[in-house]
């Protein structure tokens, strides 16, 4: 198989402490070829599924990328950070009551079905074309413009104060990062994405994903053969 005859989807399960860019550029290695892209930035610290789209398949990368997706994350209550995640510094630290199970369901409950979210500073839309986390660098904040998004469903899987795991499945263009913010300041203590993992987008999950270290590491032929074709692709999505 040639390199420009390579069409399809391939599912990567983003280990932490890499960029998404850094994926695909391990993947145009592995794979030699040099039309790649993939659906919906994943944040360095964050894990799970990356759809990398290949060859013909970037043509639909944008059908892709506006779909649902699934997350599984822990939040950390009592501290604030100025990135709203474990990656950033904390800026405030506040004492966490012995909250009940009923009142943390109570908190989470607040954000289901349509509401707005204000986007993080530290993200990647632009303002006047300038990525909003590099004017954040500069120390400089600017007024952000809240967006309609929906939770479908939540659960949360676990209690063990100060972290709560959950599992939320949402809209595209959602922060789980703000959602954990919010969560915190609608408990009155504040909180922080401690971690977070994507298990679905649309219809694509892990089962059929290849590691970043078999991706890097592994046989180039067996990463060809995930590759999931346009008519597969197809089918799964019931198009």
């Amino acid at each position: 198989m040639t390199p420009d005859s390579l069409n399809g989807v391939l599912l990567v399960d983003k280990g932490p402490d890499m960029t998404s860019h850094d994926v695909v550029a391990v993947a145009r290695r592995a794979l030699n070829t040099k039309k790649i892209g993939h659906c919906g930035t994943l944040d360095p610290m964050a894990t799970g599924l990356l759809i990398l789209v290949i060859g013909k398949a970037t043509k639909i990368q944008d059908l892709l990328m506006s779909e649902d997706k699934e997350y599984t994350g822990t939040l950390e209550l009592g501290k604030t950070t100025n990135t709203q995640d474990a990656e950033g510094e904390v800026e405030r630290e506040r004492e966490v009551p012995p909250f009940s199970d009923e009142e943390i369901a109570a908190a989470f409950d607040q954000f289901k079905g349509d509401f707005h979210q204000t986007p993080p500073m530290v993200s990647a839309i632009k303002k006047d074309g300038v990525p909003l986390y590099k004017l954040a660098r500069q120390g400089k904040e600017v007024v952000r413009e809240p967006r309609l998004v929906h939770v479908y469903s939540h659960r949360i899987d676990g209690i063990r104060l100060p972290e709560v795991d959950f599992t939320v499945k949402c809209s595209k263009g959602f922060y789980v990062r703000t959602y954990a913010y919010d969560i915190g300041e609608a408990l009155g203590c504040g909180a922080h994405l401690k971690a977070l993992r994507r298990t679905r987008s649309g219809k694509f999950d892990l089962e059929r994903s290849v590691t970043f270290d078999e991706l890097k590491h592994g046989d180039p032929r067996e990463v060809r053969g995930k590759l999931l074709s346009l008519p597969e692709v197809s089918r799964l999505r019931g198009a």
